[in-house]
């Protein structure tokens, strides 16, 4: 398998480095194209590895394409591949934030296996939550994709019409995570700890709670009543976060950012 990233920026840049580590993952060859490649020179040393500022060339020798550039260059980089596009041998994997299959087909056309990909910045530490959908060619070969982003987090195959509400939900959730761990670090800090202190604390406790619903397979409020005992210091914070409105807060966020995004 030969693959090509259009577009080495940050997000191209994790994504081959998630290829690269990958003991179980078989390809031959690593296309990765940028306007100026002095930032990828450094995987330039690596034998499978090639590095071009032809996107053209970087296509006709691959058979994963992963376009990575910003919204506003998609376009013209359709345009600039089209003519090598071969539907019955590239799979075309698009992470250009908020541009639709149908858009992407208008240009290299239906019978091309086309997969739209969602992934979140946490995808530069491997813990990223990727949502996939595909037109009817691309279903055929979401695979793929699947085993390059499950080697950089996780990955959840959806429908295309729900991809609006996924990256609330996991692009703009990373902000309001971090949001949530900067008021416990607050909180901590004025309980008595010291801001580095407070920090790992609020980080170290974060990761525990996702940690012990993913290995568990519980749903939230089991691990909750775990900790909460009657007339207890934990149950008293907790209804006093929800008389204050923690959760209405919360969704209300969401829905307010699905509004905008769909304005947008």
């Amino acid at each position: 398998m030969k693959i090509a990233i259009l577009g080495t920026g940050n997000l191209g840049y994790s994504i081959a480095t998630g290829i690269l580590l990958q003991d179980n993952f078989n390809f031959n060859k690593l296309y990765l194209t940028k306007r100026n490649t002095d930032a990828l020179q450094s995987l330039n040393r690596l034998a499978n590895v090639k590095i071009s500022t032809e996107n053209k060339k970087a296509v006709r020798f691959s058979d994963i394409v992963i376009i990575a550039v910003q919204p506003n260059q998609l376009q013209g980089v359709l345009e600039e591949i089209k003519d090598v596009i071969k539907p019955k041998r590239h799979t075309v994997i698009s992470v250009v934030t908020g541009r639709k299959i149908n858009e992407i087909a208008a240009v290299l056309g239906a019978d091309v296996p086309i997969i739209r990909s969602m992934p979140n910045t946490a995808i530069s530490v491997g813990q990223s939550m990727t949502c996939l959908s595909g037109n009817e060619a691309g279903k055929k070969k979401v695979e793929f994709a699947k085993l390059i982003f499950n080697s950089l987090g996780k990955t959840l195959c959806i429908d295309e019409s729900q991809m609006q509400s996924a990256t609330v939900i996991c692009a703009s959730g990373i902000a309001f995570w971090m949001r949530l761990i900067r008021a416990t670090t607050q909180g901590a800090v004025q309980l008595g700890f010291d801001a580095e202190e407070a920090q790992e604390l609020s980080m170290q406790t974060c990761l525990g709670a996702a940690s012990l619903l993913l290995q568990s397979g519980n749903h939230p409020e089991q691990e909750i009543d775990k900790v909460t005992t009657p007339s207890g210091c934990t149950i008293e914070g907790l209804n006093e976060m929800e008389h204050q409105g923690l959760s209405a807060s919360l969704i209300k966020g969401i829905v307010t950012s699905f509004e905008k995004i769909n304005q947008i």
